[in-house]
């Protein structure tokens, strides 16, 4: 469905290049779920505004296949991607204008699971998982193929959050849909995602199935992000290795000779700091970013 080739993103701020996405290529299959992990600033919601158009890359390519009338983007805050003056029924409708598409605003809601006469209300009369099928259904309307999904579930209760990864699933069976899941919930990501990628400083630095990322994580951050999932037994979490991370997350303003993570690596040796590694395949499916991957069963998620 969607193959990236060297994408970067770089912005000018002041008289300083700040790099949120560095030489990321990869590949999704239609109708699988890419899900996307890393911590806050690492570039995944710029990797996501990349792939709908959003924002234009510096440099790579994004290849579509067949994808009708482009992606769409389900976005994280439902509330601040609504416009307030809007009815529902504009709202939904508005790209099916602009396209000269027919009117489906009413098969839509019944897609998302919500009533016809919701159509007529505004969006600050809906909950905050009501307006986050609102959003869905939006980005319905157009039927794409391929959707972003950017933490689309991380503003609402745990609860709807679970009524939200419902319809997605169902959805995705529904109408053949690929998703790029973007998500801090790494329990979440492995429930949902065929395969997870892991991001650092605006690159990747693991991809692998998802059961096998999480059974068997190789690269360092992926270990140390991993290990930071706490146990729901206090026994057990009391009982689990700490692994330590060093320093602090460098600049994104900052160029890097080496790979981006040796600075807060335990295991950095003089060659992490000189050349970055490029992401290798070390067994079927699986692809890293370091020099000295290694297996740390004890590590293993609690999820």
């Amino acid at each position: 469905m969607i193959e990236v080739k060297s994408l970067s993103k770089t912005y000018r701020v002041g008289k300083k290049l700040l790099t949120a996405v560095h030489d990321v290529s990869f590949t999704i299959q239609k109708g699988e779920t890419l899900g996307l992990v890393g911590e806050s600033g690492c570039g995944k919601s710029t990797l996501g505004r990349l792939l709908v158009g959003l924002e234009q890359p510096t440099s790579g390519q994004i290849l579509f296949t067949g994808a009708h009338r482009g992606p769409q983007m389900i976005f994280q805050d439902p509330f601040a991607s609504l416009n307030p003056r809007m009815t529902v029924e504009d709202l939904i409708h508005e790209p099916c204008l602009i396209h000269r598409l027919p009117y489906r605003v009413d098969e839509l809601l019944d897609l998302v699971g919500l009533p016809k006469n919701a159509k007529h209300r505004f969006p600050h009369e809906f909950s905050g998982g009501q307006r986050q099928r609102i959003g869905i259904a939006r980005a319905l309307a157009l039927k794409p193929e391929f959707i972003v999904c950017d933490e689309p579930i991380s503003a609402l209760d745990v609860s709807i959050q679970a009524q939200i990864v419902g319809l997605l699933q169902n959805l995705q069976k529904e109408l053949q849909l690929t998703y790029l899941f973007i998500a801090h919930d790494l329990a979440m990501v492995r429930y949902l995602s065929t395969h997870v990628a892991v991001m650092y400083l605006g690159s990747f630095v693991e991809l692998a199935p998802a059961d096998e990322l999480f059974q068997n994580p190789l690269h360092p951050y992926t270990q140390l992000l991993l290990a930071s999932v706490p146990s729901p037994d206090p026994i057990q979490e009391k009982k689990r290795p700490r692994l330590p991370i060093l320093g602090e997350p460098p600049s994104p303003f900052q160029t890097h000779q080496g790979c981006p993570f040796a600075p807060r690596c335990a295991k950095a040796a003089p060659q992490c700091l000189q050349s970055a590694p490029s992401l290798k395949q070390v067994s079927p499916n699986h692809w890293v970013s370091c020099y000295f991957p290694q297996i740390k069963t004890e590590l293993k998620a609690c999820l």
